[in-house]
């Protein structure tokens, strides 16, 4: 199973982060130095996907100029001898024709956004990559998966999981837990936000998939769940009637950045991890907590 392609949700109006995203995306926001849509095309790159396929909505032509060469900047650059910062921008540069752009016109939720990109991904195994989520590690979360769907047959499907309190599972979508191999086992049911203490396990799907195109097919009629939105875990789970479903308990530090909290403490978290920060860093949050 050769997974080519990821697509991107990134429509959302991040209401959890306002007044930030009021004028910018939250995609947008940065991490350090970089945005956090540059961190998950990052990770996708890693794991050897060809083509980036972004969903967006108003508003977010900021992320497809992220991603295309601005000639005034690379010629200052040139001009003034800042080398570093040109290699930087190389760096981060999508090869001619590896980036497709589509537009979610409503706020229909995650299973529509992705359906909107039924035509560019066409009938081949994908990856669904949601950017407020990033999981601190190497190799990266998708990565991971990709190893592993490795080893399945070729109409197998894969989810990260994660464990959560289990007074929290009613704010996630959580699966059951079959025959396991490791860090991977057969996904035994799922649900979306289950009512307190209904919850088959305390492990809840993230912002990682690896899907099979017939998913398209479910989306295409999927009523509205949860939120009175269209939810991806109501077509995986009209998917898995047919197909199996395996869980990937990843390795890595995952960081919710489309909330207040997680985006200070992702901050921190990259900023610790880069040597020339670190110390700074702590000299700066001892300062700040008198110490």
């Amino acid at each position: 199973m050769r997974i080519r392609k990821a697509v991107f949700p990134v429509a959302g109006l991040g209401t959890r982060v306002l007044p930030a995203t009021k004028a910018m995306p939250k995609e947008m926001l940065t991490i350090v130095d970089k945005p956090l849509i540059q961190y998950v095309y990052d990770e996708a790159k890693e794991a050897g996907i060809e083509h980036f396929i972004f969903v967006t909505g108003r508003n977010k032509n900021v992320i497809e100029d992220h991603f295309d060469r601005m000639f005034e900047l690379d010629t200052t650059l040139a001009a003034r001898g800042k080398k570093a910062e040109q290699d930087i921008l190389a760096q981060n540069q999508p090869e001619a024709g590896a980036v497709s752009f589509t537009r979610q016109q409503a706020p229909l939720g995650l299973g529509h956004a992705v359906w909107c990109a039924r035509d560019i991904v066409g009938n081949e195994p994908f990856a669904v990559v949601l950017p407020d989520e990033l999981v601190l590690n190497t190799p990266g979360c998708l990565k991971q998966m990709i190893e592993m769907a490795s080893s399945l047959g070729e109409k197998s499907n894969l989810i990260a999981v994660e464990a959560v309190p289990d007074h929290l599972t009613h704010q996630y979508g959580i699966c059951g837990v079959g025959k396991r191999n490791g860090k991977m086992f057969e996904v035994d049911g799922m649900v979306e936000k289950p009512a307190k203490g209904t919850a088959p396990s305390n492990l809840s799907i993230t912002g990682r998939y690896i899907l099979q195109p017939e998913i398209f097919k479910i989306l295409e009629t999927q009523e509205r769940g949860a939120g009175g939105e269209i939810q991806l875990t109501d077509a995986m789970i009209g998917l898995a009637k047919t197909q199996k479903f395996y869980g990937v308990e990843f390795e890595g530090e995952r960081h919710d950045c489309g909330s207040k909290p997680g985006f200070l403490r992702a901050n921190i978290a990259y900023g610790m991890k880069r040597p020339e920060l670190r110390d700074g860093l702590i000299a700066e949050m001892k300062k700040y907590l008198g110490q």
